[in-house]
């Protein structure tokens, strides 16, 4: 017996929670008369649905069970072609993009709610303004230009904390986790400490909890699932509240923010509502959660007994040499090295987007619309980053740890109807347009021809590389706008690295803990860091 044929059956039923006989109007509809929905099924059908049933611990609230579980057993995810050029086509939407399973998550409806506030990650071009303003103004508070003067002390100060010599020699990523919320709404909002209450940290934690562990059939998915919906509408609120402070400068160094450059940047808000800052605002615990993933896998590779010995000695070339200086070229060493580290580290997978049913196109209504099943299968098409990254098609040498592979390929300002046409394409796929910022800088969010976003300061362009072998932060008009300050911020982690004589070794604990760092990783934590006496 199938998986999906087990889980039509029991969709259609309602899927009782704990092994209940608990029908609702459905599926009296489906059953007919007075005969109960087991007694239509053939016995295989009945018996697997029985034992699905059994799976579902009793104790599981019902609506989650009809709005995390089921949906995740109906989902579909398809593996989609590597892209020849960095882009992804429209055919392939952002909107509503998200695992069914997990839009309870961030709307207490449990489906998606716009009016509510929506994030420009789960929007598709269409519903974004003209030539992708609304990412345009997501951009706006990340631009290169911000770090060192806005962001880089708090970063700097959180690595400080991160890896002070009281710390040495314990696992580090349950450390990390312990900061983490700290650095997070000190850039958003500018608070930390004391001044984040405890919900809003166990809220984060559960958050991320549930990404690392995803079967929704777990006890502790389960539980920091329903955390997330309890606490979801303080949230909200503490946000709204923080956002108003920046808002009204009652909040210290507001520039210093991302939310205050969101503010200054939406215009009308027809586009960027202060709703839709709030939700960006804990949205990006799915964007920043990734932070986590980075660090173990640089870890990993720069451990001593083990790891990588390239990017080991890679690292130490690096950083023995001018790393900062990138003498003429578009990237310093230190950059080149940590975007070879997120192309093979890769700790986003995919671009996930959504697919229309070609039965509804093509062969008619499908079936569930169809007959009126009170269920509905979704299916979601991954567009993939880290075989993209290593295909062959795109380097010579994919698999070798090689940060000076990207001085060779065009950036995002290089690719204009000169170079679409070069291509063979007859014009760009996307037109070339800026759009200046109202904060007060001399800055502009220019596109490439592919769609990518990148920034203009002062008159000079500050791009990215717009190649499809570098992955790890998606594709054109779907690239993800914060790809610039995490590679600034990874730059100061090793350069804390360097300069303190860290190194990174096996605990050998005999029971490490199991972490959550990241969506789809929990890990072994069972490396730390030690410093010279």
């Amino acid at each position: 017996m199938e998986r999906r044929t087990v889980l039509k059956g029991a969709a259609a039923l309602g899927l009782a929670v704990g092994g209940s006989s608990t029908t609702n109007a459905a599926t009296a509809g489906l059953a007919g008369g007075g005969t109960s929905a087991s007694d239509t099924l053939p016995d295989a059908i009945a018996a697997a649905l029985a034992r699905f049933r059994a799976s579902i611990p009793a104790n599981f609230d019902r609506d989650y069970v009809e709005n995390a579980v089921v949906p995740f057993f109906l989902t579909s995810f398809y593996e989609g072609e590597r892209p020849v050029l960095p882009m992804i086509d429209l055919n392939f939407s952002k909107e509503n993009a998200l695992p069914f399973d997990l839009w309870g998550l961030i709307y207490k409806s449990w489906k998606p709610t716009p009016t509510d506030g929506v994030t420009v990650f789960l929007q598709g071009l269409e519903q974004r303004g003209d030539n992708n303003l609304r990412k345009r103004i997501y951009f706006s508070a990340v631009t290169p230009d911000l770090y060192r003067p806005m962001y880089r002390e708090k970063v700097v100060t959180f690595f400080d904390m991160l890896m002070d010599s009281r710390h040495a020699g314990k696992p580090f990523m349950r450390h990390y986790l312990d900061y983490y919320f700290d650095i997070y709404w000190d850039l958003h909002l500018g608070v930390k400490g004391d001044a984040i209450p405890a919900k809003v940290r166990q809220i984060g934690e559960a958050f991320n909890t549930v990404l690392a562990y995803r079967d929704p059939l777990q006890q502790i998915v389960y539980e920091n699932y329903m955390t997330v919906r309890t606490l979801l509408d303080f949230l909200k609120q503490w946000i709204d509240e923080r956002v108003e402070d920046i808002n009204a400068g009652r909040v210290a160094n507001p520039e210093k923010t991302v939310a205050w450059y969101w503010l200054k940047n939406a215009g009308n808000g027809e586009h960027f509502s202060k709703k839709d800052i709030v939700f960006e605002c804990f949205h990006n615990f799915v964007a920043f959660s990734q932070w986590g993933n980075t660090i173990f896998g640089i870890m990993s590779r720069l451990i001593e007994d083990g790891g990588d010995p390239d990017v080991r000695a890679t690292f130490r070339r690096t950083m023995t040499g001018d790393y900062d200086n990138a003498n003429g070229a578009q990237y310093t060493p230190l950059e080149l090295f940590v975007m070879e580290l997120f192309r093979t580290i890769s700790p986003n997978g995919g671009s996930i987007s959504a697919i229309e049913d070609a039965r509804t196109s093509a062969y008619g209504a499908s079936p569930h619309k169809r007959f009126g099943l009170p269920f509905e299968r979704n299916s979601y098409i991954s567009t993939p980053h880290t075989s993209t990254s290593f295909d062959p098609m795109h380097w010579k040498n994919p698999k070798q740890f090689d940060p000076e592979r990207y001085l060779s390929v065009p950036t995002s300002a290089e690719i204009d109807e000169d170079k679409c046409r070069q291509i063979g394409l007859a014009r760009c796929p996307f037109d070339i347009t800026t759009v200046e910022v109202k904060d007060g800088r001399k800055v502009g969010l220019s596109n490439s021809g592919f769609g990518t976003v990148f920034g203009v300061v002062d008159g000079k362009p500050q791009p990215v590389c717009d190649y499809a072998g570098f992955a790890p932060f998606g594709f054109g008009y779907r690239r993800c706008p914060g790809e610039q300050l995490t590679i600034q911020v990874f730059e100061d982690f090793l350069r804390k690295v360097w300069r303190d004589k860290i190194v990174f070794r096996r605990l050998n604990l005999a029971n490490p803990g199991w972490v959550p760092i990241g969506p789809n990783a929990v890990i072994e934590d069972n490396i730390g860091f030690a410093r010279p006496a």
